[in-house]
């Protein structure tokens, strides 16, 4: 897309602190860090979000993002790492380019607020289900 910003960075058209190359992907650092090596994860082709991306590439992405992290925790010494994609302004995406966060933590950093456990019944569950499984064996 002419006008998508990640496509422009992923090209190579607007410079940016990359960390690494390959022929599907770059990963760059994240202008807006939430912690100190804050990855994003951006895919050369254009695709809006994960519901458009190719089963191979949307893989990929995620085992790139994996050794991100583990380098992450090694070069800067975090503990672990989270892996976030966000698709659709509900979920809190503001770019409209897949693009996967690798954001390194450590124990109680404070970073990120996780979600709260909910609760549910077995038949809360069993409806559920039958609503979203025939889509996906569709």
């Amino acid at each position: 897309m002419e006008n998508c910003i990640f496509c422009k960075i992923a090209a190579g058209e607007i410079p940016s602190a990359t960390l690494f190359e390959d022929d599907r992907v770059r990963v760059i650092l994240d202008l807006g860090p939430a912690a100190r090596g804050h990855a994003l994860v951006l895919p050369k082709e254009h695709h809006a979000d994960a519901t458009e991306m190719p089963e191979d590439l949307l893989g990929h992405a995620m085992a790139v993002g994996a050794r991100v992290g583990a380098a992450q925790m090694k070069a800067l010494g975090y503990d672990g790492f989270n892996l976030i994609q966000n698709n659709g302004l509900s979920a809190g995406q503001t770019v409209f380019h897949f693009h996967l966060h690798v954001i390194p933590r450590r124990a109680d950093d404070g970073v990120l607020g996780l979600w709260k456990p909910g609760t549910t019944t077995p038949e809360e569950m069993a409806e559920t289900a039958a609503l979203i499984k025939p889509l996906l064996e569709a």
